[in-house]
């Protein structure tokens, strides 16, 4: 205790945040508890009960701090209304891994399990913002393209749980560079959208399609059955020549 106590207020508040954020990205919230916290950061549990009142009030700054720093990143990225489209994409892509890459632990801290009950604090209240960025962005490139806006919330999902479910997967499994992974990513979300229908349907699955499966089999049927009543008339008729030339002969 003699060595922590050469810290200032402010030096220890910053040391418990880290040791707290190590654990609770290695272990999750409920695993952690008041006792690790401080035996990681040698010093006692009323140590770390005055600076933040309780290991909840720990993870609470922990996790506000992280939200910040990441929606900082990423409205930054997303903040160029004058930019290419596919440039925003790339940018706001390659943001997100990077902070991936630079805040390991913050970010395994806010895609674990939560104790909040303010949903207003949650990651996935985050991504709800960034999302509606997106959705701005794209809105804007669905008109110019003269494409319906009717599925731009849904689209502007699809592309930021893409991109936050393909980092969290390479946060565990880094094999390619953050680049490469940022050009998988637009690889596969620009390509979609730059070939989107109007109007899009269900091929093979859904209500739509089983009608038309169903059209088509009747289809069929009456083909089969056309087929097989003129192969019949024509055995018929093959059968009433061969009678004919049997009487001639006679």
């Amino acid at each position: 205790m003699a060595h922590s106590s050469r810290m200032t207020s402010l030096q220890r508040r910053e040391q418990l945040i880290a040791v707290g954020r190590s654990l609770f990205a290695a272990k999750g919230f409920e695993a952690v508890s008041m006792e690790e916290i401080a035996a990681h950061a040698k010093v006692s549990k009323p140590i770390v009960y005055e600076h933040f009142g309780g290991k909840e009030g720990l993870y609470a700054v922990i996790v506000d701090r992280e939200m910040r720093a990441l929606i900082n990143t990423l409205a930054a990225a997303l903040d160029a209304p004058t930019m290419h489209p596919r440039q925003i994409v790339e940018r706001t892509a390659l943001a997100l891994l990077t902070y991936i890459e630079e805040n390991a632990e913050g970010f395994q801290v806010l895609v674990r399990d939560s104790p909040s009950t303010d949903p207003s604090g949650s990651f996935s209240s985050l991504l709800g913002d960034i999302s509606m960025r997106v959705e701005d962005i794209l809105s804007e490139a669905f008109k110019r393209q003269k494409l319906s806006t009717k599925g731009v919330p849904y689209y502007a999902q699809m592309l930021v749980g893409m991109t936050v479910f393909t980092g969290q997967y390479w946060a565990d499994r880094p094999k390619v560079s953050k680049e490469q992974l940022a050009a998988y990513i637009v690889d596969l979300a620009w390509h979609g959208l730059s070939r989107l229908d109007s109007k899009p349907q269900l091929r093979f699955e859904g209500a739509r399609a089983q009608r038309e499966a169903e059209r088509e089999a009747q289809r069929s049927t009456r083909l089969s059955a056309d087929l097989a009543a003129d192969s019949d008339d024509y055995n018929g008729d093959g059968n009433n020549t061969a009678e004919l030339q049997n009487v001639s002969a006679e």
